[in-house]
């Protein structure tokens, strides 16, 4: 007799849109509906269609007043679950009022206006807060899943919850969009439509928020570099849509306009070429819970310069696959790692040990974990019935 599949809920506000939890999500989630053993149904807002394996639901939520859009979501997922119900295990990327998994794309939401935003709690914020303290405290969470360590560290600061709950879950990336096309080709067809040279040192800066992702610290270092040796060699791409006019003034300020581009918004698609044409990659966040792109760049062969409060910290071998800067404010610091970075034949061996990096960071790797975390539910759950009184 066939074993009877086991039905997941998964639950995310929007599913597959742009943006690093949803498109983890949906990674994740198409992966483990490959598998027969079990019958996956998302629940979320807005979705782009995917897998025929999954069956989707439309949740609503009340954007007017705006405080309403984390209960009201969390209050009509517990409504639509229910109804679709019974689930053998509901795994949410979002806070919610119970599940048996969360997956934490984010960080307490208490602790992020208190120690990244610096402000007041609005009551938009209690009203997230108070979802979010719902969920931890009493729906019956029996894992939670840190994108980072940083993100497990300040997360356990926020909620004594048992420690060995709480795994860090890397996201994957697939090497292999970054593998296909031509590397010299791309480095020759992008540098040439940019304005850049074949030989010029090239950094790439990739986002679409130039002020937390530290585009200004990164220009300062640049700017101290040009400032100990005017003849410095380099190039900095700066990919995403921001203040070109005022951060394009800033470079001028600090003598390096003449050194940085601003390419605009790219679509994601094209985004492999645009890595591969570069040399190295460089974010200096003032706060990233994990950080994407990173993981990304790896994938491309180019070594990486970050904060210390990025979490893809985790992946970062010191002077082997990049670089770790702690003050990322400090501009000899950074200027004294991208002078480093830039030397001889310290780019080509970088680069090859940040590949490699990539390559063991797979989303398969990242599905087994999940499922693993599903199957110690499951068997925690067998051993209680089994000590239950029987009828």
């Amino acid at each position: 007799m066939a074993e009877e599949r086991r039905r997941i809920a998964i639950v995310i506000p929007k599913y597959g849109l742009v943006g690093g939890a949803e498109g983890f999500a949906a990674e994740l989630t198409e992966r483990i509906a490959a598998d027969p053993r079990f019958e996956i149904h998302v629940f979320a807002n807005r979705w782009v269609p995917s897998s025929p394996r999954i069956t989707f639901h439309r949740v609503p939520l009340s954007k007017f007043p705006r405080f309403l859009i984390s209960p009201s979501f969390a209050w009509f997922v517990r409504k639509s679950i229910a109804a679709a119900g019974p689930f053998d295990l509901i795994h949410t990327h979002d806070r919610i009022f119970a599940a048996d998994v969360y997956t934490m794309h984010g960080i307490p939401h208490r602790w992020w206006v208190r120690q990244v935003r610096k402000k007041g709690m609005s009551l938009f914020d209690r009203a997230t807060a108070y979802v979010e303290d719902r969920l931890v405290y009493e729906g019956g969470c029996r894992r939670f899943l840190a994108v980072s360590q940083l993100a497990r560290e300040i997360f356990l600061s926020e909620y004594p919850v048992d420690p060995s709950l709480v795994k860090v879950l890397h996201p994957g990336v697939d090497a292999t969009s970054y593998a296909k096309p031509d590397r010299d080709r791309c480095r020759r067809e992008v540098r040439n439509r940019l304005g850049v040279g074949p030989d010029e040192p090239l950094i790439l800066f990739v986002s679409m928020n130039f002020a937390v992702k530290g585009l200004d610290y990164l220009l300062r270092g640049l700017g101290r570099l040009r400032e100990r040796d005017p003849k410095a060699r380099f190039r900095l791409l700066v990919v995403g849509r921001g203040d070109e006019k005022g951060y394009g003034r800033l470079a001028r300020d600090l003598g390096v306009g003449d050194s940085v581009v601003f390419a605009g918004a790219v679509a994601k698609e094209e985004l492999p070429e645009i890595y591969l044409a570069g040399d190295c990659y460089a974010m200096l966040s003032r706060f990233d819970t994990f950080g994407m792109v990173v993981l990304e760049a790896m994938a491309a062969g180019l070594p990486v310069l970050i904060s210390g409060c990025v979490g893809a910290r985790d992946l970062v071998q010191e002077g082997q696959n990049g670089f770790v800067i702690e003050a990322p404010e400090d501009a000899d610091a950074v200027a004294d790692r991208i002078a480093t970075l830039l030397e001889g034949d310290l780019l080509e061996r970088m680069g090859r040990e940040a590949l490699q990096t990539a390559r063991e960071n797979t989303w398969e790797n990242a599905v087994r974990q999940v499922l693993q975390a599903y199957e110690e539910i499951w068997a925690d759950q067998r051993l209680v019935n089994s000590k239950m009184p029987q009828p």
